[in-house]
């Protein structure tokens, strides 16, 4: 019993060992400094890791997005068209009588959009009617 229990002892202390060496951060080092030396970046090759290079991605998706917007926000509305995937979300969706607008038909819906009601055929996404306030 004592041999089992040892053997037991000695596996869960591997496992243990095991899962901290496993768990410890990630950081690159270099063989020549310590762990309280600063870290210098070399231009031996591109890391693609490098937050600077994070940064500048977001930023041009961010400002593509925002050209996207305002695109959309000067888009012309015409009867005929079909309407955009991006505004066919719910939260463009308006019930008639709380806006005092005609009331659709069977598989019509109101949607509001840069202060213009438009009124779209819900099957084949046609803009029907374009109605500004």
């Amino acid at each position: 019993m004592k041999k089992i229990l040892t053997i037991l002892a000695i596996s869960f202390s591997a496992l243990m060992a095991n899962s901290v060496t496993t768990a410890a951060p990630h950081e690159k080092h270099d063989n020549h400094r310590g762990w309280d030396q600063p870290h210098h970046q070399s231009n031996k090759g591109r890391d693609f890791r490098d937050h600077d290079d994070d940064d500048r991605m977001q930023d041009k998706r961010r400002g593509r997005e925002e050209r996207g917007v305002k695109r959309l926000q000067q888009h012309k509305w015409q009867t005929g068209y079909v309407m955009p995937q991006h505004y066919r979300g719910n939260g463009y969706k308006v019930d008639y009588k709380n806006h005092d607008l005609p009331k659709p038909s069977r598989n019509q819906q109101w949607y509001k959009i840069n202060n213009d009601y438009i009124l779209v055929d819900t099957d084949s996404n046609n803009i029907l009617r374009i109605q500004g306030f």
